[in-house]
Parts: C-alpha cells; sequence; structure tokens
C-alpha cells in the first residue's frame, strides 16, 4: 500500500493519500485548500490517479480542498450522509465501504465533535478525524456537537478496536504523528474516566476559544457543491420531474454512474445501464461503450448518479468528447425520489 501523511503547519491538519499500487486509483482524506497543488505534485510523482476526496467531517479551522480537488481532478467528493455541505458526490454511512482499486476502508459513524464525524478503518489502522486524537479528543461545543455521542463513538467503537491499531487523526498540535488505540487508553488523560458523565464534565469545561477561521472555513466548506446550474444553462439536464417522461422510451440510454454501494441502499431507476463512474473516460472515448451506443443508435445519453455531481461533471466529459446529445438529471436520484420516480431494488 502506498501511504502518505502530509502536514498543514497553519491549521495542524493531517491529511493522508492511499493507494494500493502505483499507476492505480488513490483517495485523500482530509484534504486542506492551500495544499492541493501539492497533494496533485506528489499525485504524479508517485503515478497515482486519485479517484475520491473524502472529508471526515465538516471543518471549522481551516477550507477544505474537495471543491478544488474535484475541479482538477474530476474526482468524486465523499462525506457522510449527515453532512450539511450543500452538494458532494458520494455520502456514506455507517457500515458502508470506502473504496477503490485494491483499497476498502470500514466507515464508522463517529458523531459528537460535530453530527457528521465518521472514521475510517483498514485492518491496521484508522483514521479518526476530530473524534479520538492523540492524547485529546476533539471539542463538542459546536456545530452540533455532542460529548455523549461522542463518549459512545470513542468508548462504544474506537475503543473496541484490538489495541495495536494505529490512529492517524486529522489534527495534532503538538507534532506528534501516531498513536495507538492501546496507548490511547492508557495515556490519553480525557479517557481515564469511569462513566460518561464524568467525560460530559469534562468536556463542557474546556472554554475554549472558537477557532481563528471558523466564521469562514464553516460556510466556505459548506458550499463546495459544483454548479449544476452552468450546466443547465447550457442546456445540458433535464429536471427529475422531465426525465420521468423519457424513462423507458427507445431513443433514451438511462446510464447510472453510482456505485454498486448506493444502488443497493436506494434502488435503480428501472431499465438504466451501470457504468460506474470511475470508468466514464473510456467509455465516452471513440471506441467505447457509450460513444459507440451515442453513434450507431442515435440513443440519447441521460445520466445520472446520487445528487447530480458525478452526472454533470459526466455531461461536460461527454459534450467534450463530441456525444452532443448528453444530458444529465439535475439532482440526481435526490431529486428523482422528490418527484416519486420509480425505483427498483
Amino acid at each position: 500500500m502506498i501511504f502518505r501523511q502530509l502536514f498543514d503547519s497553519v491549521s495542524g491538519t493531517y491529511s493522508y493519500l492511499l493507494a494500493s499500487r502505483r499507476g492505480g486509483e488513490a483517495l485523500i482524506i482530509d484534504p486542506v485548500l492551500e495544499k492541493v497543488d501539492r497533494y496533485l505534485q506528489l499525485v504524479g510523482e508517485l503515478d497515482l490517479r486519485l479517484v475520491k476526496a473524502v472529508d471526515t467531517h465538516l471543518h471549522a479551522d481551516h477550507i477544505t480542498g474537495l471543491g478544488a480537488l474535484r475541479d482538477k481532478t474530476h474526482c468524486v467528493t465523499v462525506m457522510g450522509e449527515q453532512t450539511k455541505a450543500d452538494v458532494v458526490s458520494m455520502r456514506l454511512a455507517d457500515g458502508d465501504k470506502l473504496a477503490i482499486e485494491g483499497l476498502a476502508l470500514d466507515v464508522i459513524y463517529t458523531p459528537g465533535h460535530t453530527d457528521d464525524s465518521y472514521s475510517f478503518i483498514l485492518p491496521d489502522r484508522v483514521f479518526t478525524g476530530d473524534t479520538l486524537l492523540i492524547r485529546g479528543t476533539g471539542r463538542t461545543d459546536f456545530q452540533n456537537g455532542d460529548p455523549r455521542q461522542q463518549y459512545e463513538s470513542i468508548f462504544g467503537r474506537l475503543l473496541k478496536l484490538p489495541d495495536e491499531t494505529l490512529i492517524y487523526p486529522a489534527h495534532d498540535y503538538k507534532g506528534e504523528t501516531v498513536s495507538t488505540i492501546g496507548e490511547e487508553k492508557a495515556f490519553n488523560p480525557r479517557l481515564q474516566v469511569k462513566s460518561m458523565d464524568e467525560y460530559v464534565e469534562i468536556m463542557n469545561n474546556l472554554k475554549l476559544s472558537n477557532p481563528k477561521m471558523m466564521d469562514v472555513a464553516v460556510p466556505a466548506n459548506m458550499k463546495v457543491g459544483l454548479h449544476q446550474d452552468d450546466i443547465a444553462g447550457r442546456g445540458w439536464s433535464v429536471t427529475a420531474e422531465a426525465a420521468l417522461e423519457l424513462v423507458g422510451r427507445p431513443d433514451v440510454a438511462l446510464i447510472d454512474l453510482r456505485e454498486n454501494s448506493e444502488r443497493e441502499r436506494h434502488g435503480v431507476i428501472p431499465g438504466a445501464i451501470h457504468l460506474p463512474y470511475p470508468r466514464l473516460q473510456e467509455n465516452i472515448a471513440a471506441g467505447g461503450m457509450l460513444h459507440e451506443l451515442a453513434r450507431s443508435t442515435g440513443k440519447r445519453l441521460l445520466f445520472y448518479c446520487a445528487f447530480g455531481e458525478r452526472s454533470a461533471m459526466a455531461v461536460q466529459a461527454a459534450q467534450d468528447a463530441g456525444i452532443a446529445s448528453a444530458r444529465h438529471i439535475h439532482g440526481g436520484i435526490d431529486a428523482w425520489k422528490k418527484a416519486d420516480g420509480p425505483l427498483v431494488h
């Protein structure tokens, strides 16, 4: 496995780049906007292809790099399903897998620092975001934080992992880079409590000042979505209500860009062809399946995904590849459900 821990000294943020091999797919966890060019340089040097950019939660102390990485690489942006961020390409839930080629991280919901906090687990390590820090825990006094929920997340979920499990947090302000579950059980002062009430008492009396960038970072991080209105303005999108009239028509090919886990949980529009977004470029290139489908049959391509972001990028890419008939469902399956569109499971 290729693994790099990257640091932003201004916000004390750790970001993590993972891939299974050279030349393969990569993902990055908790990227910082100001470091995006450095991440992309490293991705190039390691001969990787960035396919997913993930935030463990909505950050208050720095502006996320999710939007910039998406714009520069067309990667999928990922957060938990509780996030208040306007649009991310994929939303994960407890028990899901965060997967790329050759790697699959277990997804666990660990609220408390914020109400959208998640942790990601590999067999030998866990990425804890701001839930569990090295010799500390994330504050619980804003963004719907809750010390009781955090106690449950830490004692009921994270500390149940094997003692030798490596802990990689989203932040550290003392220069520590990694710990273990066993170390934190023994030496983390906030974990030496005998009850939830004792933990709540500690967390409710920290009297910390707000993060310096909070008033800037939180609103900015809630607006990382791709502007689907730009695609609509070019005439390349249809509303979910209009798409209802197109389903089943012989001159329309419906293309589902989501991953299997999303399809299983949320259902599929009847008659759709499944072509996951990471394979888009090969499918729209000359000789690719979608390119030939549009050319030889004259079918109009109608892309859809979870919230419309991947499909909006797909339409732009298809148009650039000369597939002039390409359109997408504005707002994705989310909008389709609200329009009472049929789904099969």
